[in-house]
């Protein structure tokens, strides 16, 4: 067998501030009143699907932990949802013998769709759309860290979003190729922009066996923590992947300091999104099973150094939630 290489990035952010305000003023922007307002149009069908409870969105709580089947489970976080305010109490318990986090009880599918929905598209679609375009440092990063190993002919971004990273990958890989993979259709207008040369829509274990081989270079950037079966992911990875392939994995760091310190404001928790949060043993051990070799991790230096600003932003938010969503009541 022809080795392939992994660079998982594993990063601790330290909190830098970096224009909380400018974040906030994204994240409140509202439309004018109008006939054909975009809250209000939303507002009965949430109404319904509230009236039925949260209950339903739920998975019976486990007892033990998906990755190493400890019952040695401790609570970590309970909190809110603390960035839409749609109403639910979400728990992430951690493993005391592998130190997997994870949420309990982890939303189903339908839960998914409820709680994603409006968050990148609908009424989020502009507010994510901003804040992804702000990341331009930490995309000029993950490139220089692939480039260290990999002068990949075939890139392909898993969970893409729009294809903001590959816009500005490929001004600096011009020989590179960058296609985009993500569930939502997004991904569909990040290839009418331009910024993705091939798109598909999808979950990555589905189409895999499509992409067989293909890429010289797979990445993950911020996905494996919104997955429900990481394992399953990483074997996606190893089939789309051409011999001698790297994978790139860039995953939020539970053992961080500020994890610890910032409890539920600590951003990303980004609760009811985040089903688990794997640490770099774990991700270590489960691909040098699968045949990967790494060849580098790294937990700096961090290039989205969004901690204090960011819990500054969910704090404020908790205690004063910006009340024209469809999901809650109107202002009187």
């Amino acid at each position: 067998l022809v080795a392939r290489g992994i660079s998982p990035t594993l990063q601790s952010h330290p909190g830098k501030p970096v224009g909380p305000w400018a974040l906030l003023q994204a994240a409140r922007a509202v439309p004018a009143k109008a006939d054909d307002d975009p809250v209000e149009s939303r507002r009965a069908a949430y109404t319904a699907e509230l009236a039925q409870g949260t209950e339903r969105f739920f998975e019976p709580r486990r007892a033990t932990c998906p990755w190493c089947d400890s019952t040695a489970l401790s609570t970590r976080v309970r909190t809110p949802d603390l960035t839409q305010f749609k109403p639910g109490e979400f728990v992430i318990d951690e493993c005391t013998v592998c130190g997997l986090a994870f949420q309990n009880p982890r939303l189903n599918l339908d839960g998914l769709d409820f709680y994603y929905r409006d968050f990148y598209d609908g009424l989020g679609a502009g507010e994510a759309d901003f804040l992804f375009s702000q990341s331009e440092p930490s995309y000029r990063g993950r490139v220089a860290l692939a480039a260290r190993h990999a002068t990949p002919r075939t890139w392909l971004d898993v969970g893409t979003g729009y294809g903001h990273f590959c816009v500005v990958a490929a001004g600096l890989l011009p020989s590179t190729r960058f296609d985009g993979l993500d569930f939502g259709s997004s991904v569909e207008e990040g290839r009418q922009r331009g910024w993705i040369a091939n798109a598909y829509r999808g979950l990555f274990p589905e189409v895999a066996a499509d992409l067989a081989g293909r890429y010289d270079l797979v990445s993950m950037h911020h996905y494996l923590e919104h997955t429900r079966e990481p394992r399953a992911e990483l074997e996606a990875a190893w089939t789309a992947l051409a011999p001698g392939g790297h994978l790139l994995i860039e995953v939020p760091d539970p053992q961080s300091r500020f994890a610890r310190v910032l409890g539920r404001y600590w951003v990303p928790w980004l609760q009811p999104q985040h089903q688990q949060l794997l640490t770099v043993a774990h991700l270590t051990s489960a691909l040098e099973v699968m045949g990967f070799t790494m060849v580098e991790v790294e937990r700096g230096p961090v290039r989205q150094p969004v901690d204090i600003a960011g819990a500054f932003w969910l704090l404020f938010g908790h205690l004063a939630p910006w009340p024209r969503v469809p999901w809650r009541d109107p202002p009187t």
